[in-house]
């Protein structure tokens, strides 16, 4: 991830924050940042986390983890781990050890060609946690990272962090389990969006984007959505298609708030001028993985937020950080 991406990142990470921070019906929500390091060379780290608790001494989380700007690498991805946690001090201090698999995307300098690759791969995280959970629902926390993939260095990073207990707990400290729910999160809702693409290359191109997206629930946690994306003609060809989606979502603040994280195909016909582009092909099929978050204004009319990561074969991921308004129904 470049670092303007990490700036239009920040926005969509900073307004669900925001919302989050008043009243909510999830788990935790904690921002991560502090020093990286891979050998002998230091960058920085940071991640958004969502964690729920499994009973007292058991939870899950999922991550967006970013490994800053090691030599020839730019590394992030997704992380899914199970935690072991022991509180203390009348449950307000609670230790924890994590692991789990990480989806990772890296932006590599090539040797010889273009310049650039970006590879994706799969590794291991191994974290140890320590949160002070205060009486306001705010936690403080520290937490250890050591990241090893398949191809790549591997890195240590500490890091600082911030978080909120979404559902006010029954007594001191985590909440064993989530609240449980009674409805779908999303019944039907059509959003335009519009908003930036950013291409994950040295150089980090940039270009207007713009999309049409319907979403339906299909359980109380899940939603499907599909929709229409256009990149922009400025990252070295224009591309556009139809995407497809299924989302696990929470929604808080009796329902005015959702946040969800997203996984599916995007079917894109890339419109090259340069013979690289064009070899790429029509129609070719890429994966697409979201973090969305919208707030409904009235009973119909909500505000939606969504970062997505394209993820292809051919070296042209691309980040698109979109918001707009959606209509549900």
């Amino acid at each position: 991830m470049r670092p303007i991406t990490t700036s239009a990142a920040s926005c969509v990470i900073t307004a669900m924050l925001a919302a989050i921070s008043a009243s909510a019906h999830a788990q935790e929500f904690t921002l991560f940042a502090g020093p990286l390091a891979s050998g002998s060379a230091h960058t920085y780290s940071w991640a958004m986390d969502y964690t729920e608790g499994f009973g007292n001494y058991f939870a899950g989380s999922i991550s967006w983890l970013n490994e800053g700007h090691i030599p020839d690498h730019h590394r992030d991805g997704q992380t899914i781990q199970a935690w072991a946690r022991l509180p203390l001090a009348q449950r307000r201090l609670v230790f924890a050890l994590g692991v789990g698999p990480y989806r990772y995307f890296d932006t590599e300098a090539a040797s010889k060609g273009e310049g650039y690759s970006n590879t994706h791969g799969w590794g291991v995280v191994y974290s140890a946690r320590a949160t002070y959970y205060s009486a306001h629902r705010w936690t403080a926390n520290l937490q250890l990272n050591r990241v090893q993939v398949t191809n790549g260095p591997s890195t240590t990073a500490l890091m600082l962090g911030v978080g909120y207990q979404l559902d006010a707990p029954d007594t001191p400290g985590p909440r064993e389990f989530a609240l449980p729910r009674t409805h779908d999160v999303t019944h039907n809702e059509i959003t335009l969006m519009a908003g930036e693409t950013i291409l994950n290359s040295l150089d980090s191109q940039t270009s207007a984007a713009e999309s049409i997206e319907y979403r339906r629930g299909l359980t109380h946690f899940l939603d499907a959505t599909v929709g229409y994306l256009h990149e922009g003609n400025g990252i070295s060809a224009r591309r556009d298609g139809a995407t497809a989606q299924l989302w696990l979502t929470r929604a808080f603040l009796d329902d005015k708030l959702t946040l969800g994280f997203g996984a599916g195909v995007y079917a894109a016909i890339h419109h090259g001028d340069h013979p690289d582009d064009r070899d790429t092909g029509d129609g070719i099929l890429s994966g697409l993985v979201s973090v969305s978050a919208s707030y409904r204004m009235t009973q119909h009319w909500d505000a939606r937020v969504t970062w997505n990561r394209v993820v292809t074969r051919y070296s042209r991921d691309t980040d698109v950080i979109l918001g707009g308004i959606g209509y549900r129904f």
